[in-house]
């Protein structure tokens, strides 16, 4: 698994971004793309960086109060805009954005194909716990959903936990 990290989404953004980025390189298999300003990112990096991590600039970024679709047609070479591209074109499996979270559904959106038999997203966050930790979907993300988003949820959420989180028979909860 490849992931693009939009380095400059969030409130902190991108020096924290960027520490969490190099604490999680030597954990993980897979390989890193971190996207953003490179002037902004190259000091806050070691001289050498971590053998699954790569760097990739973005001119632009995407603010906490832009208007989503406004920022995506005005902002072709936003961190956030670069990563989901790089994930449509093939160079990495998933983004991660600590930012606008409007602006990075509606990027997402708006730059990859729809699933089949998916007509709403939903915005996943993993809590640790006892028992090696649980996945929420949707915690209120979405004021109007149906019956039919919440099979929709349920399916996407127990993929991503059999895949990700390595769980052979994950359970399904609605709140």
């Amino acid at each position: 698994m490849i992931v693009a990290v939009d380095a400059m989404g969030g409130d902190h953004a991108p020096g924290e971004i960027v520490k969490g980025t190099l604490e999680a390189a030597p954990l993980i298999s897979g390989g890193i793309i971190l996207v953003g300003d490179l002037a902004r990112l190259e000091p806050l990096l070691p001289s050498t960086l971590p053998k699954n991590l790569t760097l990739r600039h973005a001119s632009e970024e995407i603010g906490m109060d832009e208007s989503p679709t406004e920022a995506f047609r005005r902002k072709k070479d936003a961190s956030l805009v670069v990563a989901a591209n790089i994930v449509r074109d093939g160079e990495a499996t998933s983004m991660v954005s600590a930012g606008n979270t409007g602006a990075a559904t509606a990027v997402s959106l708006l730059t990859w194909r729809q699933m089949a038999g998916v007509h709403r997203p939903a915005i996943a966050s993993q809590f640790p716990n006892a028992n090696g930790g649980f996945l929420l979907l949707d915690a209120g993300a979405s004021p109007d959903v149906d019956p039919e988003h919440l099979v929709e949820f349920a399916m996407m959420g127990r993929a991503y936990a059999q895949k990700a989180l390595d769980r052979k028979e994950p359970t399904v909860h609605l709140l």
